[in-house]
């Protein structure tokens, strides 16, 4: 069990096409590690334990007969954030606002695990309504990291990255609003990237801020990420921000090769209050990629400093519109005993809501008034723009941008960052890139002295994945994938 739910997806797909291992084999064995682990780790909200059986039968019959012989994750377990929708399993965005809702449709992220022949094992953690950087604002309690189980696996796709990283799923989808992929999957010691905005289909995604979401794949090496890719992109009518271009084939940027590469490494990052190890472990990755051949420089672009500001405004204010749907009647949590209209969308809103969103749903409804509409949205607009301009002149000189993915490894989850202070934020790092639209991925490039993992950014322009995984790919051959050291040892505490 242990042998199997401990490989790659790309090599456990490659076993059951080869006739090495049945569907069945490797779904029974991800289930009992499922079982086994998540008494401690609680990353999953459902288990689709029944269903995921069934669609092993049915993926087996199609391999047998001559289907899927060049898909990357036929027969591979895969775990999906609670905020996709599933058609007849329920979505809940870790809400008690959500608790019981049950969709009729899939996500297109979804239809396309399907039709290659991924296993849907399960729905995992998330902040709630993807609201949070640790898992602690989800309904379902918080879920622990795999590395440490006193630390937090980050979020807000934090059950997303402990999954993979504690083997109860072999990759999972998750959604980056301002880093919900790449700080979870630095935290936990995995690879996780953001795709260009428009790149994977958002239908079925239920939103935050609709014009930064972006879906996206984590997984424990860049191989599975790169086949993941492939599988979940392209265009789809069904969502208006999809965008009309040839679909590509990540795998082929998979090349060991950098000679040449032009990286910058904006100099602001570096000013940033980074924990000492992540700044060494920085230092030694950009010396790996001189070794390699690529060519390393540190410029200015002071553009990015008000990205977190920006940010805050425009995903509170896209947030407070988003869940203005959610009031009781249509679906979702009903309150009860209410007299009038009125009373029914506070009650119903007020308890099935939690602190974290309600919270933001008050800032966004604050910027959105029309006295305050120029003074915050309209300028965090503006702010966007000039943002999205300096990525753009930075990428006539660079091929990749590089930087720390978090200011620190994950904090202890007794830790009190309830006054945001700044040795618990990474957004200064990440919020820039979903302002912009552009990709990012965070991959693992050491540890700190507590054992911790440490994520190493990489940032291309738009639409040009391919340079990211090309340079991640070539990093990772001389840091390949470190499974947690205590995973075991973990469930004896």
């Amino acid at each position: 069990m242990k042998e199997i739910t401990s490989m790659s997806a790309i090599a456990i797909s490659e076993k059951i096409r080869n006739r090495e291992l049945s569907v069945e084999e490797v779904v029974k064995a991800q289930l009992e590690t499922i079982k086994k682990r998540e008494p401690l780790y609680n990353c999953y909200i459902t288990i689709m334990e029944k269903e995921a059986f069934e669609q092993a039968k049915s993926v087996q019959r199609k391999i047998d007969s001559g289907e899927f012989t060049d898909s990357p994750l036929a027969g591979v377990p895969v775990a999906i954030k609670d905020n996709i929708c599933t058609g007849g399993v329920r979505t809940t965005c870790a809400s008690k606002m959500l608790e019981n809702f049950i969709p009729n449709y899939d996500a297109t992220v979804i239809d396309r695990l399907r039709d290659a022949g991924a296993i849907l094992i399960g729905k995992v953690n998330l902040d709630e309504f993807a609201m949070g950087g640790t898992t602690k604002t989800s309904y379902f309690g918080i879920t622990r990291n795999p590395w440490n189980p006193e630390h937090t696996p980050g979020g807000s796709s934090g059950g997303s990255s402990a999954a993979v990283a504690s083997e109860e799923a072999f990759l999972s989808l998750g959604s980056d609003t301002g880093g919900s992929i790449r700080q979870p999957a630095a935290y936990c010691g995995i690879v996780g990237m953001k795709p260009t905005y428009g790149t994977v289909s958002r239908y079925g995604l239920i939103p935050l801020a609709s014009s930064l979401d972006q879906i996206g794949p984590l997984t424990r090496n860049v191989s599975d990420c790169a086949a993941a890719l492939e599988v979940i992109s392209g265009y789809d009518p069904k969502d208006s921000t999809s965008f009309n271009i040839n679909k590509y084939s990540y795998r082929n940027s998979l090349k060991s090769d950098v000679k040449g590469m032009k990286i910058g490494v904006p100099k602001i990052y570096l000013e940033e209050s980074l924990n000492d190890d992540i700044r060494s472990c920085f230092m030694k990755a950009l010396k790996t990629f001189e070794d390699m051949g690529a060519i390393i420089e540190i410029f200015d672009m002071d553009e990015i400093r008000c990205s977190v500001q920006a940010y805050y405004v425009i995903a509170c204010a896209e947030a407070s519109s988003n869940l203005s749907r959610y009031d009781g009647i249509l679906y979702g949590f009903m309150a009860e005993g209410y007299e009038g209209l009125d009373e029914l969308y506070k009650k119903s809103r007020g308890e099935g809501f939690g602190y974290e969103v309600k919270r933001r749903i008050i800032l966004g409804a604050h910027m959105l008034i029309s006295d305050n509409y120029e003074t915050y949205y309209n300028k965090a607009r503006k702010i966007r723009n000039i943002i999205s301009r300096a990525y753009a002149k930075a990428f006539e000189k660079y091929d990749v941008l590089l930087s720390p993915e978090s200011l620190n490894t994950a904090p202890r989850l007794d830790d009190d960052n309830s006054q945001k202070k700044k040795e618990f934020r990474s957004e200064i790092l990440n919020a820039s890139v979903n302002l912009a639209g552009i990709p990012a991925m965070s991959i693992p490039c050491g540890t700190d002295k507590k054992g911790l993992p440490i994520g190493l950014q990489l940032i291309g322009n738009k639409f040009d994945e391919a340079s990211i995984l090309r340079a991640a790919y070539s990093f990772e051959q001389t840091k390949p994938y470190m499974r947690p050291s205590a995973i075991e040892d973990n469930l004896e505490r």
